[in-house]
């Protein structure tokens, strides 16, 4: 209630991209497949973890939970880009755009938290592949996707809150197609020089924490891959490695144009495009590059499918 009392603006209207806006049909068209596809490719691959016992290993443990981080992260932005692109610009009420809020940034911050411990599951079972199944167990693999959500909730809770606690008297339009806090603090009346300091800082923790441990475990990746005797082998390796650093560079250096920087006034208009990498055209790729190339993957796909067809013969029978 306080911080409604302090806050005159009762929606915000997210602007989108109206130099495009003529187009909006074939955007809307090609966003909606993306996020069908995006969806369905991360879908698949949590029921086939969750069907198939020998997907029960900390791997796909990770893999599946990363899968549903995206599916939560993509469905807190893609709806309202359609109806964007569709409709043009939309209004949003201030508590929606709250949960917006929340909801982008928490399943954010998972997934770059996530991204690392992945790595680190890598490394272990890599470099020191006798120690794997003692190091890496289940209950070490879902304590830390449990230590993934409890470091995010308290981090975007107290930042998401203190950005809603500012005054916002108008104007109301949000330069974005999502209630991003950048576009938010430059609307705000109030003094947000603190506010954009603690953005930098946890934005910075979150991005700079996650890619120091994630850099690290590909290095010594890397070193071991290149210590290997077959050709084959390390071009194998190298050809894993250079598809899941593909995503992380997509990734990584959108959120650090976005968010790194002491002035979230700056930059705006750009910010849009670079938002648009990472909540589009990162999620199609990762259910291809981290799991639906692998033949174990391949393998329980099509076991699934055979006793499908099976089940449905069965029954027609």
């Amino acid at each position: 209630m306080e911080v409604r009392n302090e806050t005159t603006v009762q929606e915000f209207i997210l602007e989108g991209f109206p130099a495009i806006q003529a187009l909006g049909n074939v955007f809307f068209l090609i966003h909606l497949l993306a996020y069908l596809a995006s969806i369905t490719g991360n879908v698949v691959i949590i029921t086939i973890t969750w069907v198939d016992h020998r997907l029960w290993t900390p791997m796909y443990i990770l893999l599946s939970t990363f899968s549903f981080s995206e599916c939560c992260f993509i469905t807190s932005v893609i709806p309202k880009l359609l109806s964007i692109f569709l409709l043009g610009r939309q209004p949003i009420s201030f508590t929606a755009c709250l949960i917006q809020a929340f909801s982008f940034l928490f399943f954010g911050s998972i997934i770059f938290f996530l991204m690392a411990v992945m790595s680190l599951d890598r490394y272990v079972a890599i470099c020191k592949p006798l120690h794997y199944l003692t190091i890496m167990n289940l209950k070490t693999c879902f304590l830390l996707v449990t230590a993934c959500f409890a470091l995010a909730f308290p981090l975007i809770t107290g930042l998401v809150v203190k950005v809603f606690q500012l005054s916002f008297c108008g104007p109301h339009v949000i330069p974005h197609f999502l209630c991003d806090l950048g576009p938010l603090i430059h609307l705000s009346c109030s003094d947000t020089r603190h506010t954009e300091m603690l953005t930098f800082v946890l934005a910075l923790f979150i991005l700079i924490t996650s890619l120091i441990i994630t850099t690290i475990a590909y290095s010594n990746i890397v070193v071991t891959v290149l210590r290997l005797p077959s050709a084959k082998e390390k071009q194998k390796a190298f050809s894993t490695c250079s598809s899941h650093l593909m995503v992380l560079f997509l990734m990584y250096g959108s959120c650090v144009f976005i968010y790194v920087k002491p002035k979230q006034t700056n930059r705006l208009d750009s910010n849009r495009e670079a938002a648009l990498v990472n909540t589009v055209v990162t999620p199609l790729l990762n259910p291809v590059i981290y799991t639906l190339r692998n033949k174990q993957v391949h393998r329980a796909l099509r076991d699934a499918l055979s006793r499908l067809r099976l089940q449905k013969q069965s029954f027609g029978g």
